[in-house]
């Protein structure tokens, strides 16, 4: 199965050597998105904020590759303080459809740009 990269000017660029989604298939692995906003490129202050805005992001992401949050079937938060998980937890029941993905959520010891949340995401494309 081979993919294609899913790239969009609704995200942050990329800030390594890596595309911001992978279409495989039916399937879409979005890569982390972080609280930075993609016209400023400055990072969102604040845990609430970061976590609305790496929704966004995310949401750009899967909206170029033909999905939205609908589609999503697993997600990854990385926070680097696991205190702000229920802060995390309220803006990402607001976004995400009911019955809502499957998740993990971990404590990490840095995130790039010194995000205090990043979230990954795949998603299954119905045609």
């Amino acid at each position: 199965m081979s993919g294609h990269a899913v790239s969009t000017s609704g995200a942050p660029a990329a800030l390594g050597p890596y595309s911001q989604g992978i279409a495989a298939g039916d399937l879409v692995f979005c890569s982390g998105q972080v609280g930075i906003d993609p016209v400023s490129g400055e990072l969102a202050e604040g845990v609430e904020a970061q976590a609305a805005r790496a929704l966004r992001n995310l949401e750009a992401v899967l909206d170029a590759a033909g999905c939205s949050f609908g589609d999503v079937v697993k997600t990854t938060i990385f926070l680097v303080d696991i205190a702000d998980f229920a802060a995390v937890n309220a803006i990402y029941g607001r976004v995400m459809p009911d019955p809502p993905p499957a998740r993990s959520t971990v404590a990490v010891a840095a995130l790039p740009k010194g995000a205090r949340v990043e979230i990954d995401a795949i998603a299954r494309r119905v045609t």
